[in-house]
């Protein structure tokens, strides 16, 4: 045991995460606090942020602390242990969603303000904007990532395979991308040799000079880039491929990442509606400005606006909306049986969830009939979509896979200090007008790099901090080392940025001990297609990855492979010495939450929680000599296994196992694994009799936890449940609940 008692803090999150979490987090004390580890709570949920952005607004007792900016400096701290749940990357309309449902409850903040013209207006659109998109991924990673499937979530998902649709070599899905005028053609790097304080300014062919970003500081061996996207190059792109879509018959599909990159993509989703109804935007867009219509944030937006119309206007706008499908092709669906198209809301089709679902679908996606259909899946940006059409290729000529024997492709991602373009959203503007932008040293005037930009393109400068570089390279190897697996860092050789970190890779590896290490560095497309080739030889392969195909990856090869991301291990070793411990990357499931209140049943599987919180003890116990905790960890992970082979993870039907009931049984097969442990004899003695109660009553209390489903429930809100009415909903069992509280007082 260590002097000072370790702390764990769990992260309150949103929707079916946090609704988990109510279930979760007295478990978790029950089994912690007699190891003697502490378990403390921070919220970072989307009002949790708006209520501390906006405390001057509120009375004393409505005041919440600014949690977020808290973690973001515990993370510097080497003590520190983060249990982080995903969260709600929120887009305009979802934010304007919680802002209603806050003032509703009371909070006294103000409104979104959509098409700010006033000063005040300006100030407080700034100040939402920091809840606004991946707010809080980029507080709280300072460190590189390390993703990979557990070893008994893999062997379960080999003997018990997921099911995937087939490929066909006629398939007609493919990726169309960029071949000019996106980020990755326009795009020029440099290493800095020493700290700079730089500027972005735009200078205007009308003489004007325009400081977009007055100051950013960079430190020696930084790596910098200048890309824009150029707006007529994107339009012309959707009038070329929604054509070529429509003469073939192949179906529609746009995929960006409007939550994550919350300045360029929602404006590159923008710019494929407009195209797309362009006729019904040309003869009403007088009318749309007016109505303050914003498609970046979706059709949603623009239905939502036109709803306090006269009757007769507000037809004629769907009409001559609903006209512009005759000679469009047909869109791909996110809810058929409702009519929602891609096109509704840029949060609904996310292209790291999208385009494994399709690719593990046999290259379909849903269309209007209801019915599965190949597709052009349109990622404008080219930079990364060129894996997925070798993905693509390599399906239409291989098969599919088959999750019973394909190997396992774990991530090393570089993704610490806001590591490249997730990183960016401070340093991207919408160009205002033509001209020349340029990153300018403030000290002495030079300029070094330059840019011929036009009205309406998206300019951005993305970093990567030499030390966030050493780290990943140091991390990369260690893994190497501990798993025995082949490394591929996935770097191009063409893309000015990736040459760039080629050259610091190739040094940086000098620095190890790489002997009898198999390390590679690749371009992105033969590293996929050597990646492939070994996944499906049942070979397994480290992806060493830069931030944004960190993200990509890590949800498309767990979907093959366990078919979800959510059960994956993603560790951040913090580069402080501390852990933060990411409990699966699918997202917080809005869906699961609308079943809960409709039918009182949870289908969230906590298992990325449960896994998380093994490897945290586990790492609790090596770093501090814990060896409580390393008990805790061994027993989890056993249990774990446990729950898995005995099939009691969350049924999506109602009336079967759900959330609570599965971690009743991790509860259960957890206590059983320390009482059955031989290294400490008094938590071996105090878990006994807790297992013995829980094994004595399971039958009672899988039938209250059963009983409690079927009807409708009330959590008080959405945004912001009620904690007593989400309570009582989440912790029905009272034998359960009685077992666990007897536990801990005892």
């Amino acid at each position: 045991m260590c002097a000072e008692q370790p702390t764990v803090i769990y992260t309150l999150t949103d929707e079916a995460p946090l609704l988990a979490t109510y279930a979760f987090l007295p478990i978790v004390r029950a089994f912690a606090e007699p190891a003697g580890i502490k378990i403390e709570t921070r919220d970072i949920s989307v009002a949790a942020r708006i209520l501390a952005e906006f405390a001057d607004h509120l009375t004393e007792e409505q005041r919440v602390p600014d949690d977020l900016a808290e973690l973001g400096e515990l993370t510097k701290r080497p003590d520190t242990n983060i249990i982080k749940l995903p969260n709600i990357s929120a887009s305009v309309p979802q934010l304007i969603t919680a802002i209603k449902e806050l003032q509703a409850k009371g909070y006294r903040i103000p409104d979104f303000p959509q098409s700010p013209k006033t000063d005040e207006d300006k100030e407080i659109r700034a100040r939402y904007g920091k809840c606004l998109g991946s707010a809080v991924n980029p507080v709280l990673r300072e460190g590189n990532s390390d993703r990979r499937a557990p070893k008994a979530v893999k062997e379960y998902a080999r003997r018990h395979p997921h099911s995937m649709g087939e490929f066909s070599p006629a398939a007609r899905t493919h990726v169309a991308t960029m071949r000019h005028g996106d980020f990755y053609h326009g795009e020029k790097s440099m290493t800095l040799d020493h700290a700079r304080n730089v500027k972005m300014v735009l200078e205007t062919k009308s003489g004007q000079t325009l400081e977009l970003k007055p100051k950013v500081e960079l430190r020696e061996g930084d790596v910098i880039d200048s890309m824009f996207m150029s707006k007529k190059a994107l339009i012309e792109f959707y009038e070329e491929q929604m054509q070529d879509a429509y003469e073939t018959g192949v179906m529609f599909s746009l995929h960006v990442k409007a939550t994550m990159m919350k300045v360029s993509h929602p404006i590159v989703f923008g710019h494929a509606v407009k195209v797309y109804y362009k006729e019904a935007f040309a003869k009403h867009q007088e009318l749309f400005d007016e109505l303050g219509v914003n498609v970046n944030n979706g059709l949603v937006d623009l239905y939502d606006k036109i709803e306090s119309l006269p009757a007769s206007l507000h037809e004629e706008i769907i009409r001559d909306l609903h006209a512009c499908h005759e000679h469009r092709p047909e869109l791909a669906m996110v809810d058929s049986a409702k009519g929602i198209t891609n096109f509704h809301s840029p949060s609904d089709v996310i292209v790291d969830a999208s385009m494994p679902a399709m690719i593990r679908a046999g290259g379909k996606m849903w269309g209007a009939d209801g019915r599965q259909k190949d597709t052009k899946a349109v990622n404008p940006e080219s930079t990364f979509s060129r894996i997925y059409q070798e993905i693509i290729n390599f399906c239409k000529t291989h098969g599919q896979f088959d999750p019973t024997t394909m190997g396992t492709v774990p991530n090393v991602g570089l993704m610490a200090q806001q590591a490249e373009e997730y990183g960016s959203h401070d340093k991207t503007f919408e160009i205002p007008e033509d001209g020349v932008a340029n990153i300018v040293d403030l000290d002495t005037g030079e300029v070094l790099l330059t840019q011929n930009v036009e009205e309406g393109d998206i300019w951005r400068m993305p970093i990567v901090t030499d030390e966030a570089i050493r780290d990943w390279v140091k991390l990369a190897v260690n893994r190497a080392r501990n798993s025995g697996m082949t490394v591929v860092f996935w770097l191009d050789t063409e893309r000015p940025h990736e040459v760039e970190l080629r050259k610091k890779v190739k040094a940086y590896l000098k620095e190890h001990d790489t002997e009898g290490l198999d390390i590679n560095i690749m371009p992105q497309v033969w590293a996929m297609r050597y990646t492939l080739e070994r996944a499906m030889r049942g070979q397994d392969t480290i992806a060493a990855t830069g931030n944004i195909l960190r993200d990509y990856l890590t949800d498309l090869f767990p979907i093959l492979e366990l078919g979800t991301s959510a059960k994956m291990l993603s560790i951040v070793p913090l580069m402080s010495g501390g852990g933060m411990y990411e409990t699966g990357a699918g997202g917080s499931a809005p869906k699961h939450v609308h079943q809960l209140v409709e039918e009182n049943h949870l289908r969230w599987d906590s298992l990325g929680e449960f896994l998380a919180l093994g490897a945290c003890f586990e790492d609790i116990g090596i770093k501090t000599g814990n060896e409580r905790a390393k008990i805790l960890g061994k027993t989890l992970d056993a249990a774990i296994g446990k729950l898995l082979e005995n099939n009691k993870s969350p049924s999506r039907k109602t009336g079967e196992l759900d959330n609570r009931g599965s971690q009743f049984y991790l509860a259960l097969y957890w206590a059983e694994q320390l009482a059955a442990q031989s290294d400490d004899e008094e938590l071996r003695e105090h878990f006994a009799a807790l297992a013995e109660e829980l094994s004595r009553n399971e039958e009672a209390i899988v039938a209250e936890l059963a009983e409690a489903q079927g009807e409708a429930v009330d959590i008080g809100g959405y945004y912001r449940p009620d904690t007593e009415k989400t309570t009582a909903v989440m912790r029905p069992s009272k034998t359960f609940n009685e077992a666990l509280a007897a536990s801990q007082a005892s």
